[in-house]
C-alpha cells in the first residue's frame, strides 16, 4: 500500500473515532514512566508485542509464580467526576500486589489495560502515571501494557481500567493458612478509608441521597467529597515482604470486597474460628459517617467495607511485637484485633465479632 492509500485509511479509521497517531504518541510519553520502575530482571517492555522479564532462579531453589488480576472498581466514577486520574493507578496496583502478598509472594512486575472512548494524552498520562508510581511503592516494575480505543463502546470521557500483577514465592515458604491454630494472635494494618471496595454504595448515598457534588466540603471528614473518595489505596506489600523475612506468619487476607466477615475465613483451617474484637482500632471516620446517614446496619457495614482494617496476619502470639515494630517502622498503624479459636460445631461461622 503506497503512502497516499495509508494515509487514507487513517483518516477513515480518525473519521470511525479511532487515532492511530494518537497511540503512537502516547508510547513515547508514557516510555519514561516505565523506565523509572524498571528494575533487575526486565529485558524489554513498552513497544514490543510482549515484556521480556528474566527470574532470577539463584535466589530460589523451588520459585512458584504467583499472579493476580484486578481492577478498581466504580471508584473510578468518582475520578471522572472530579477529573483527577492520578490516584486510581496506585489503587489498581495495590489491588493486585496486596492480593499476591498474601501468600508471601514478592511483586515482580506489572501490567495495565486501559479501555477509553476517546484517547485524551493527559488523562492516559495521569493514570498511567499512578500505576508507575504504585510499582515504584510495590518495588516491582511496570513492563507494558495495552491501550484501547473504543468509541462505540465508552463515551468520550470514560474509561476503565485492569491490572495483572506477577509474583514470586519459595515452594517451602508459601503462605496458605494450613498452620494457623487455636490460640494464634490476629493483626490488623489500618486501611487510610475506603480504599477500592463498596463504591456502588458510598455513591449511592453521597450523590443521590445526600446530593452532595464532587466539591463540596463534609464537615465531618475535614475535607471534600473527591479528597476523601478518591484516597489510594495502601498498598501493603513491601510491609509483607519485610515481615516474612523475620516472623514465621502462618495466614494473612487482603480486606476488599466482602469485608473482614468474608476475607478472614478463606485462610482458616475447617476446625477453626477468628474472634474479632470490633474495638481494638480506630475506625477512620468516613466509616461512621457512612454508617450514620446512610443508616446502614453494623453487619453490611463490616461486609461491604474494609471498616479501617485494610490487610490481616495471623501469627504466634509470642511474636505479636515483632510484627506490630514492623509497622511502626513502615509508618502503617498495626492493632491486635483478635484471635483464634476453636469451632463450637461444624457448622458454626468461621468468624465471631464481639465487642
Amino acid at each position: 500500500m503506497d503512502k497516499k492509500s495509508l494515509n487514507k485509511c487513517e483518516d477513515l479509521y480518525k473519521k470511525a473515532g479511532v487515532d492511530l497517531e494518537k497511540a503512537n504518541i502516547l508510547v513515547k510519553r508514557l516510555k519514561p514512566i516505565l523506565n523509572k520502575t524498571a528494575r533487575k530482571g526486565v529485558i524489554s517492555g513498552i513497544g514490543g508485542f510482549g515484556a521480556l522479564f528474566a527470574l532470577d532462579v539463584n535466589n530460589y531453589k523451588e520459585p512458584v509464580l504467583v499472579s493476580s488480576t484486578d481492577g478498581v472498581g466504580t471508584k473510578l466514577k468518582v475520578a471522572m467526576m472530579a477529573k483527577k486520574y492520578d490516584t486510581v493507578g496506585i489503587d489498581l496496583v495495590a489491588m493486585c500486589v496486596n492480593d499476591i502478598a498474601v501468600c508471601g509472594a514478592k511483586p515482580l512486575f506489572f501490567l495495565d489495560y486501559i479501555a477509553m472512548g476517546q484517547i485524551d494524552l493527559d488523562v492516559l498520562e495521569s493514570i498511567v502515571g499512578g500505576i508507575g508510581k504504585g510499582c515504584e511503592i510495590a518495588e516491582c516494575s511496570l513492563v507494558g501494557g495495552e491501550t484501547a480505543e473504543m468509541p462505540d463502546f465508552y463515551s468520550p470521557d470514560e474509561f476503565d481500567l485492569a491490572g495483572f500483577a506477577v509474583g514470586v514465592v519459595e515452594n517451602s515458604e508459601i503462605i496458605d493458612g494450613s498452620t494457623v491454630h487455636v490460640g494464634d494472635v490476629i493483626i490488623g494494618f489500618a486501611s487510610n478509608g475506603l480504599h477500592s471496595n463498596g463504591y456502588s454504595l458510598v455513591r449511592k448515598i453521597i450523590f443521590e441521597k445526600l446530593r452532595l457534588k464532587i466539591d463540596d466540603y463534609i464537615d465531618e471528614l475535614d475535607c471534600t467529597v473527591a479528597e476523601e473518595l478518591l484516597k489510594p489505596t495502601i498498598i501493603y506489600s513491601p510491609l509483607i515482604n519485610r515481615i516474612v523475612k523475620h516472623v514465621p506468619v502462618k495466614g494473612m487476607a487482603h480486606i476488599t470486597g466482602g469485608g473482614i466477615i468474608d476475607n478472614v475465613p478463606r485462610i482458616l483451617p475447617a476446625s477453626c474460628r477468628a474472634v474479632i474484637r470490633k474495638t481494638s482500632w480506630e475506625v477512620p471516620p468516613v466509616f461512621k459517617f457512612l454508617q450514620e446517614v446512610g443508616n446502614i446496619s453494623e453487619h453490611e457495614m463490616f461486609k461491604v467495607f474494609n471498616n479501617g482494617i485494610g490487610f490481616v496476619v495471623i501469627i504466634d502470639k509470642d511474636l505479636t511485637e515483632s510484627v506490630l515494630q514492623h509497622c511502626h517502622g513502615m509508618n502503617i498503624k498495626g492493632y491486635i484485633i483478635g484471635h483464634i479459636d476453636q469451632k463450637p460445631e461444624a457448622d458454626c461461622p468461621k468468624i465471631c465479632l464481639v465487642d
